[in-house]
């Protein structure tokens, strides 16, 4: 068995309460960066691999085995931007750095009422947020020197946020690639 190819672009992680500014941010690094913007909820139908549909969350469920069998050869070059509101089932060494995106709950809860979020659906993701349920996953699922939170309340927080990263992957390559 061959070695792994050592990448020459760092994976990263952003992950976060749904309205919480994940895809907006991916999309705007993946242009700054020319990374790859994988957008699991919408690949996850793309490769079939959805196992049915959540009728009191409106949503999709995941087939997480069928999902990473199809990642694991797109990771391993490296250069990639992971957004889904969950991170627990993705392996460990696909990532390098892991993002976390976090909103005031007023403006989460607005946000998400624009959406058309309603109930159980809407209170939960508010109670996500309010509990750090997605911060402590990542926490718990990744090597917490890996994991940083991040605000997402304003067009300045967004910007912030990108220049940081980008500052990141700078260093990244630095000590990573010789």
């Amino acid at each position: 068995m061959s070695p792994a190819p050592v990448r020459t672009k760092p994976n990263i992680m952003i992950t976060g309460t749904p309205g919480t500014g994940k895809s907006t941010l991916c999309k705007e690094l993946a242009e700054r960066t020319g990374f790859q913007w994988l957008e699991v909820s919408k690949l996850a139908t793309d490769w079939d691999c959805v196992s049915g549909f959540d009728e009191e969350y409106q949503s999709n469920i995941l087939n997480e085995d069928k999902l990473l069998d199809t990642m694991e050869p797109i990771m391993a070059s490296g250069g990639k931007i992971v957004d889904y509101h969950g991170c627990e089932f993705f392996p460990e060494r696909w990532f390098d750095i892991v993002f976390v995106t976090r909103t005031d709950n007023t403006i989460l809860y607005d946000r998400l009422h624009e959406r058309g979020y309603t109930g159980t659906k809407l209170t939960e993701n508010v109670e996500c947020e309010i509990f750090q349920t997605l911060l402590e996953e990542a926490k718990s699922s990744y090597d917490e020197e890996i994991v940083h939170e991040i605000p997402s309340n304003t067009l300045a927080d967004k910007e912030s946020n990108l220049d940081r990263i980008e500052s990141w992957i700078e260093s990244w390559t630095e000590n990573n690639v010789r």
